[in-house]
């Protein structure tokens, strides 16, 4: 699967409430009751933090038996700082998040050393961590403007 090419929607629905979706999966996404939401899911920032630790989790599962580390639990605490006053034009700061930081807990009898090493392996490894730690070409392809409202014949 050299060059593979991945698919979302996500479709407004009432408030903030939003509906994403990839191959037959779907989730809710919504913002806090403070943000404007009605806290029915995670936001998306939030969905964000976990898509990174639970790549980490997913690569971690695929390559510890190439470097021989056994482990009984394997944990990624993810916190972001965000400025919500970007997103709220209230202030001239950017909108998304300017530190991400987190920790790595696995439970195994494995040494340091070769721990230290296959957590660094994941690092270079988890394709969201990489695409939040490089700068990747994001671009609008297009807009399509639909209308409910028929028009009428003159």
């Amino acid at each position: 699967m050299p060059n593979t090419t991945f698919y979302a929607t996500a479709q407004l629905q009432e408030g903030m409430k939003v509906t994403a979706k990839s191959r037959n999966f779907e989730v809710t996404i919504d913002e806090p009751v403070q943000m404007g939401g009605t806290d029915t899911g995670m936001s998306p920032v939030e969905i964000l933090l976990n898509a990174l630790g639970a790549c980490q989790a997913i690569v971690a599962r695929a390559y510890a038996r190439h470097f021989g580390i056994e482990f009984d639990d394997f944990r990624v605490e993810v916190a972001g700082d965000l400025d919500t006053d970007g997103f709220m034009h209230k202030s001239d700061v950017r909108c998304g998040f300017s530190d991400i930081r987190y920790t790595i807990h696995i439970d195994t009898e494995a040494p340091r050393e070769k721990v230290a090493e296959f957590i660094a392996f994941i690092e270079k490894t988890c394709p969201v961590g990489d695409t939040l730690a490089n700068k990747v070409k994001l671009k609008l392809e297009d807009f399509v403007i639909t209308s409910k409202k028929q028009a009428t014949p003159v």
